[in-house]
């Protein structure tokens, strides 16, 4: 399967000023599914490429791990049916000897839909302290809306600071 590649660009320090996430980004892209793999590029000082796995290709995420420096974890907080697949492969990704010096942001997405619980209801069913004190990463969490916007800039600076340490 080809991966499709986007080139997103996001120039002067005014669009990513703000540490709260609500810098101007301008529009955020349509949202879907991630089925097979995508690579994104986003310009922020430097190019940043991103490689999207969906959670269905998670019995080969290992082959990608050779590279990676930051790891991006999204979860789906808008449907907690979902929490101990999502905990499952997240432990599976910080155990992971590869992925031991790579920092983590683990997004908490879809918190502008209705849910039966709150992330912080999900945080603690996942015992998400007792994970981030025993795992060997630096471990970061983010509320966002990928449809509207909000938390991006967070997410955004986050990968700003990652690849200046990492370079």
């Amino acid at each position: 399967m080809k991966a499709k590649r986007r080139r997103a660009s996001r120039r002067g320090s005014s669009e990513l000023s703000s540490g709260d996430g609500k810098g101007d980004l301008g529009e955020p892209p349509p949202t879907r599914p991630t089925v097979g793999t995508n690579l994104t590029d986003i310009v922020a000082h430097r190019k940043i490429t991103i490689r999207e796995l969906g959670g269905c290709m998670s019995p080969i995420w290992s082959s990608y791990y050779g590279n990676c420096h930051s790891l991006l974890f999204m979860m789906d907080a808008s449907n907690p049916t979902q929490l101990s697949a999502s905990c499952m492969q997240l432990l599976g990704l910080l155990s992971a000897e590869e992925l031991a010096k790579a920092s983590v942001l683990i997004l908490f997405n879809k918190i502008d839909l209705p849910s039966y619980m709150t992330v912080e209801e999900i945080k603690s069913l996942m015992r998400l302290p007792d994970i981030i004190a025993c795992a060997k990463q630096n471990i970061t969490t983010v509320e966002i809306s990928a449809r509207n916007g909000t938390g991006l800039a967070t997410v955004l600076l986050w990968l700003r600071n990652q690849h200046r340490h990492s370079s």
